[in-house]
């Protein structure tokens, strides 16, 4: 059976108390709710922190405290520090990197989304990925929308990322790439045709977040679930934890001749170190 690395992005910008009772917040919610998504069988954590008010926030000594209990709860998770810009200045969005998380979100363009613009110069990537290589850090790249993808690919032509590239597709944000079968299989042959080495996750948004898992099982990638992208089970009622939500892809899995990969081999494929 071959081995799925699920992502469980556990809180994300957004999200909040009063949308679901569960998402994790404070520094000691998210290492609980880490901890559970782990045991449920999510090999990778992806990290976003808040303030007391629930805002987003780029504090280092917050992505501190959530990393150190979960190296410490949760052996050989690998740890994913977001780099987004929901709410956080540019000039803070990579301040946590020098802490060396194993992996770390990178967008490679601007794209629309629902209220705003997700702004992502050429500069300001460019700064993100040295200081990923500065750190040992790698990315993740983010793409939001198709040009991502080739820019991405010219970055890592440049030397300004290694390969293999791990590349997620995020579809159902409004106003950038749509919920697409097609679409999803057309950016794959891409992929493969021009970065051939490049593993691959894919995220669905709200209710296509499972449609999507399935996807992803099917089509032999990764894949990324969570209370940060979708607060409900199923349309009856909301997720319990993120640990739920883990295990409906890892019990989809088995459909697909798949299984939830452990830390060990989620660092074997994405090239970690142990």
């Amino acid at each position: 059976m071959k081995p799925i690395i699920i992502t469980t992005a556990i809180t994300g910008a957004i999200p909040r108390k009063k949308d679901n009772p569960a998402v994790p917040i404070t520094p000691t919610e998210q290492i609980e709710s880490t901890h559970a998504a782990y045991e449920a069988g999510s090999a990778l954590v992806h990290i976003h922190v808040r303030d007391a008010q629930e805002n987003p926030s780029s504090s280092p000594e917050l992505f501190a405290q959530v990393q150190e209990g979960v190296r410490k709860h949760c052996p050989g998770m690998i740890i994913q520090f977001s780099t987004g810009g929901r709410g956080r200045e540019a000039s803070q969005r990579g301040a946590s990197l020098y802490l060396k998380p194993d992996m770390a979100s990178l967008t490679t363009g601007s794209c629309n989304f629902p209220t705003q613009i997700y702004e992502n110069d050429p500069a300001f990537i460019e700064q993100l990925c040295r200081s990923m290589q500065t750190y040992g850090i790698k990315p993740e790249i983010e793409v939001f929308d198709v040009a991502m993808l080739y820019n991405a690919i010219a970055l890592a032509k440049n030397g300004l990322i290694a390969e293999p590239l791990h590349v997620q597709f995020v579809m159902g944000v409004k106003n950038a790439m749509p919920v697409r079968r097609a679409l999803l299989e057309f950016l794959l042959s891409e992929l493969r045709a021009l970065c051939p080495t490049a593993t691959w996750s894919a995220l669905g948004m709200a209710r296509h977040q499972l449609e999507v898992n399935r996807w992803c099982l099917e089509l032999g990638g990764h894949t990324r679930t969570g209370l940060e992208d979708n607060v409900r089970f199923d349309k009856t009622r909301l997720a319990a934890s993120n640990a739920e939500l883990v295990q409906l892809v890892a019990e989809a899995a088995a459909e697909y001749d798949r299984r939830s990969a452990t830390p060990a081999e989620a660092r074997s494929i994405l090239g970690l170190a142990e």
